[in-house]
């Protein structure tokens, strides 16, 4: 009896040895999905400086959703301040399907109004994709909160 106790003890230790077996997986290369687009300055048109970088905010938007990945600024071939300014072949060659720029306007009551086009410069060269308007009130937090209420946050 002691003796198959300890054959089943040491098939029990050996079984258990198997599981406690590591597994490593080792990741060589990554993929990145996100999808190139541009996005220039947004045009400024109110008095003194702009008080908040609203292209800023979108580009780190876009590149915080995993989606996208927003041309570096020192890159981009064109600063348009409207989508009629876009020039297709530019941004194509870069291999951009999309660019977003807009405007911010100072309002007189103290708010301000931010206007945006994406413009196509791919499949539909030259094409307004989507556009939108929206208004803020004067606060750089509130200017900085638009973004979570246009999205329903």
């Amino acid at each position: 009896m002691k003796q198959a106790l300890r054959v089943a003890f040491g098939f029990l230790m050996l079984w258990a040895a198997v599981l406690h077996a590591e597994v490593r997986i080792e990741i060589t290369q990554g993929v990145d999905s996100a999808r190139p687009i541009g996005v220039v300055p947004f045009q400024w048109a109110g008095q003194g400086a702009a008080p908040e970088d609203v292209g800023g905010i979108v580009a780190a938007d876009l590149r915080n959703s995993g989606k996208f990945n927003p041309l570096d600024r020192s890159r981009l071939p064109q600063q348009p301040t409207s989508a009629q300014e876009v020039q297709p072949a530019a941004w194509s060659a870069l291999g951009i399907d999309a660019v977003v720029v807009g405007q911010v306007t100072s309002n007189p009551d103290g708010s301000y109004q931010v206007a945006y086009q994406l413009v196509d410069t791919g499949g539909a060269p030259g094409t307004t994709l989507a556009q939108g308007s929206f208004k803020v009130t004067k606060t750089v937090p509130a200017l900085r909160s638009a973004r979570c209420q246009r999205r329903g946050i």
